[in-house]
């Protein structure tokens, strides 16, 4: 072959592998996984499943990772953006809520990076939103509250009013006895237990004798404090039954650890796409926990049997 057509070739030949150099950082290529958390990584509960999904990545996909605690203004968010995006991250996790509306807005700015974060509305090309049922999950922590409560008084203790389990508690309440009262108590808070605390005593006077902190930086505390008083509790987000197994009924437990997982995998298949997607009973990523003793096999049949026909139907037992 001449000369004169070799070298078109080899320039061709030339622009594809820079191309390939220059798009390291698009789906399919997982390089490196970045974490943003508004609290601690032992915080025996959220924050900590997220460090262990974060760990879960590095061991399955043998990439480096890297997290930083106490990521909680708009500022911070962008400039630990900055930080992970020069060190080479292209999947960055943001373990909250309130990570949405930043990433939304600064994701144009990183084409070439995905942004996933949890149970917000937000979302674009190149940003998801892994979003837990938890109407669902609470109705049933409703039912089993109502159940068990013998002074027809239960409490939830939540952080935000928009947290849809607390509609979700009110419905399994009123389902199982119409006329048990629910009593409801908002910190604006995720991490206040002190505040959670002194709602719970306020609670403990109206004669509320099973509660719900539905919200995971206090549910721990809350627990603890009804097990010194000998009353019962439901807990929230990890299986809380070791605290007391006496006090709490059972737990809503939600397996965000194993979304860490399923999205690394979607995102090096160039499969995951920016939208909202919704997890629930159906896809086993959330269950409940161990039940307490104290609640009778009879109605714990009954509450699977309720479980079982809402992931078959769709429909919860009020629908």
């Amino acid at each position: 072959m001449k000369k004169q057509y070799m070298i078109p070739i080899i320039i061709a030949v030339l622009l594809l592998l820079l191309v390939g150099c220059g798009s390291n950082n698009i789906q399919g290529n997982l390089q490196k996984v970045g974490l943003l958390l508004e609290g601690e990584i032992d915080d025996q509960s959220w924050g900590e499943k997220g460090y262990q999904g974060l760990l879960s990545i590095k061991e399955e996909y043998d990439v480096d990772v890297e997290y930083k605690e106490e990521v909680l203004t708009e500022q911070e968010v962008k400039d630990t953006v900055k930080e992970f995006v020069r060190d080479g991250v292209n999947l960055i996790f943001g373990h909250s809520s309130n990570y949405g509306k930043t990433f939304f807005e600064i994701s144009n700015e990183y084409p070439d990076v995905h942004f996933v974060y949890f149970n917000g509305t937000y979302y674009n090309d190149n940003v998801t939103s892994l979003t837990f049922n938890s109407h669902a999950m609470g109705f049933f922590a409703g039912m089993l509250a109502s159940e068990m409560s013998q002074t027809n008084q239960v409490g939830i203790i939540a952080a935000y009013q928009w947290q849809p389990e607390i509609e979700g508690f009110y419905e399994g309440v009123k389902y199982q006895n119409p006329t048990t009262d629910v009593q409801m108590s908002f910190i604006y808070d995720w991490n206040d237990y002190q505040i959670a605390l002194e709602m719970y005593e306020n609670m403990k006077e109206q004669n509320v004798d099973v509660f719900y902190p539905a919200g995971d930086a206090f549910s721990e505390q809350v627990i603890k404090r009804a097990s010194d008083d000998g009353l019962y509790a439901i807990g929230f987000v990890s299986d809380q039954y070791e605290i007391d197994p006496n006090t709490v009924l059972t737990s809503t437990v939600q397996h965000v650890d194993r979304l860490y997982n399923v999205t690394a995998e979607k995102f090096s298949k160039g499969e995951l796409e920016g939208d909202i997607q919704t997890f629930d009973f159906k896809d086993d990523y959330i269950t409940m926990g161990e039940f307490s003793p104290e609640v009778s096999e009879e109605f714990q049949d009954a509450l699977n049997n309720a479980i079982e026909q809402y992931i078959d139907s769709g429909f919860l037992p009020n629908q």
